[in-house]
């Protein structure tokens, strides 16, 4: 597969052969949708936490005597009916995430990748180097080429100009190529890769 390499504002630079092995392959959603839901729950803090019964600080004095009241038999204050009560099967402390097999995980990436390639959704740039790390400035340059809202894929490194410009510009996300995932690629509409991030990728998956 073949693609223009375009400068920062847009114009023509030349092109770049694309490996089928990476770009070429025929989408599975099943895979892409295992990915996304594996992300999504390895990074969910499970924090979430309610006091049961046996952590409530209440009198365990019983409330009133066993018979001959007309109401329900109750000996504790601590149960969830009552107000200040525990609660029955609230959330507790725990790990959302599951195992995903490596070779899962890689192939995934690979399809997000096939699948953005397939809807013409990727941009190459010659480079990620800006003069200035102006947001305005780089404002300007986006509109020229049309990018509202993307993911930028740098080399190993990313240009400190271009991350310090794009942090205050909503749906526009920059990261190093290690960083590359496949819930960030389809969160956004276009995937930018510099002539480093393809190299990398393609030495990546050889």
């Amino acid at each position: 597969m073949k693609l223009d390499v375009t400068s920062l504002d847009g114009t023509a630079n030349g092109s770049v052969d694309l490996s089928d092995a990476i770009f070429g392959l025929e989408p599975r959603q099943d895979l892409i949708a295992r990915m996304i839901r594996y992300q999504l729950a390895k990074r969910r803090a499970g924090t979430h936490k309610t006091k049961g019964r046996a952590e409530i600080w209440r009198t365990g004095k019983k409330m009133f005597k066993q018979k001959g009241t007309g109401s329900a038999r109750h000996g504790s204050a601590r149960v969830p009916q009552f107000r200040g009560g525990g609660r029955a099967f609230g959330p507790v402390v725990r790990d959302h995430s599951h195992d995903l097999p490596k070779k899962v995980r890689a192939l995934a990436l690979r399809h997000a990748l096939s699948a953005k390639a397939r809807d013409g959704g990727i941009v190459i740039w010659e480079n990620g180097a800006v003069e200035t790390p102006k947001t305005q400035a780089l404002l300007g340059h986006f509109a020229k080429a049309g990018l509202v809202n993307a993911l930028i894929i740098d080399g190993a490194a990313v240009d400190a100009n271009l991350q310090m410009a794009a942090s205050n510009i909503p749906m526009i996300d920059v990261l190093p190529v290690q960083g590359i995932n496949v819930y960030d690629i389809l969160r956004r509409e276009k995937l930018v890769l510099t002539r480093a991030a393809v190299a990398a990728l393609e030495a990546r998956f050889q």
